[in-house]
């Protein structure tokens, strides 16, 4: 009998919660280290993927289980980064991307671009044999200089980041594939575009093809069928969120966040659980999530979200017209709509109106929509303000920036594959090979 594989060992750089980390965990592999600069985001991770009663890191003594930027860690851990050259399989990371971001001013001088180039110092140090690298749609946008020169717009076709990033991992050695992947592809409630590169070690032309993320998006049928979900739909909100209504429920205080005055519904699991909620459920044993917290919205605000509601389109951001109808000049509230997937979730809690009740999200549904299960706990405050906002990381903010765990389980179940060597899914397509899940080989184990 041939030996089982041993896990991929991987590094989480720019961690955030934890979304990327707990998708490869959940494909089988096994972290190592993380590195995030944010307290209130590293104590989200810790306590659920580090020290957590269902996962655990392989963490090294040397490295303080605490907060911290990649530029101090390799300042201050260097030498012993590099005596783990060779025994870390895979870097994933999702350099802070609000400098590419279409919803904001796109800013090539932006200082959070510059971490990229820590990111590849640090593969450059550990020389994995994958490499994920996650980020906003925008990332591939050229970033242009536009002037009036005659009455005519001049525009600067320089390469965008993204091109200059690939080449930078060309020259270390990598074979890159990029693109733009749709998470509700892969069983996430949510049309969020993000654009990837999945990378692998060029070590003298063994490399298969298709490219690696060619080979994602043909194991997405396979992802698919083994965690329950549908292939010929997507996920619908409603699927993802409709248990957490607060219509016809009790009301009790909110204990989690550590202020007083906040009420949650009192959470009844369904009684029939397939498909999604069953994922969202699993491992929970019948107890409710946390962060179920209510916002305290005023009459007033509340008499607004209705006449949104009833203007606006559902699933669509409002238009010009429809702000003018309701009174706003804010751009980006959407009030979802019960039977398509969510539209991408951001930071801000009142970008996205509940389908039926005149109220935000909670952090939970935020954190259902990304495909965060319930057992997956989230610390801190729940929100933040004022100053604030650029230094602390609230639950809003952690899960509206985290990479959907569904979509990096399935990156990392494809990796899995790949490293065992099995036919390629384009392979298996043509020849009709069955090869053991990840999960399979796992239970094997």
């Amino acid at each position: 009998m041939d030996a089982i594989p041993t896990p991929l060992r991987f590094a989480d750089v720019f961690a955030g919660c934890g979304g990327l980390s707990l998708g490869l965990l959940q494909a089988g592999c096994q972290g190592v280290f993380a590195v995030e600069k944010n307290p209130l985001a590293f104590e989200t991770f810790r306590h659920n993927l580090i020290d957590g009663e269902r996962f655990g890191f392989d963490w090294p003594e040397w490295l303080p289980k605490s907060s911290m930027t990649c530029e101090e860690l390799l300042d201050g851990y260097s030498p012993y980064l590099e005596g783990l050259r060779g025994s870390i399989d895979i870097i994933v990371g999702g350099p802070p991307c609000q400098g590419f971001s279409t919803a904001g001013r796109r800013d090539p001088s932006d200082p959070r671009n510059q971490m990229t180039k820590q990111y590849l110092t640090l593969i450059e140090m550990l020389k994995p044999r994958y490499l994920v690298i996650e980020n906003v749609a925008g990332y591939d946008m050229r970033f242009e200089d536009i002037e009036g020169v005659e009455g005519e717009l001049k525009k600067d076709v320089s390469p965008s980041y993204a091109d200059s990033v690939e080449k930078s991992l060309e020259e270390l050695g990598y074979s890159v594939s990029r693109g733009l992947v749709n998470c509700s592809d892969y069983g996430v409630p949510q049309n969020r575009m993000r654009y990837l590169f999945i990378c692998e070690c060029d070590d003298g032309g063994s490399i298969r093809k298709p490219g690696l993320l060619e080979e994602l998006r043909l194991y997405k049928e396979d992802f698919l069928n083994k965690n329950g979900l549908p292939r010929d739909k997507k996920i619908t909100v409603r699927e993802a969120i409709g248990d957490l209504l607060t219509a016809g429920r009790s009301l009790v205080e909110n204990l989690d966040s550590g202020v007083k005055g906040f009420k949650e519904v009192e959470y009844q699991a369904p009684l029939i659980q397939v498909g999604y909620i069953e994922l969202m459920r699993k491992w929970s044993n019948g107890k409710a999530p946390n962060s179920l917290r209510l916002a305290n919205h005023k009459k007033k605000t509340i008499e607004y979200f209705k006449k949104v509601q009833a203007t606006c389109r559902p699933g669509r951001t409002m238009t010009q017209y429809e702000r003018k109808l309701v009174g706003t000049k804010k751009h980006s509230t959407t009030v979802l709509h019960p039977d398509k997937p969510a539209s991408t979730i951001t930071t801000l809690p009142d970008d996205i109106l509940h389908y039926c009740e005149p109220r935000i999200l909670t952090v939970r549904e935020n954190a259902r929509l990304q495909s965060f299960p319930d057992w997956f706990s989230f610390k801190g405050k729940y929100t933040t303000g004022g100053k604030n906002r650029k230094q602390e990381c609230p639950r809003y903010t952690q899960v509206g920036n985290a990479v959907p765990p569904l979509l990096a389980n399935a990156i990392g179940e494809m990796l899995f594959l790949r490293q065992c060597g099995a036919p390629t899914q384009s392979e298996r397509k043509v020849e009709g090979n069955q090869q053991p899940s990840p999960s399979q080989v796992n239970e094997m184990a």
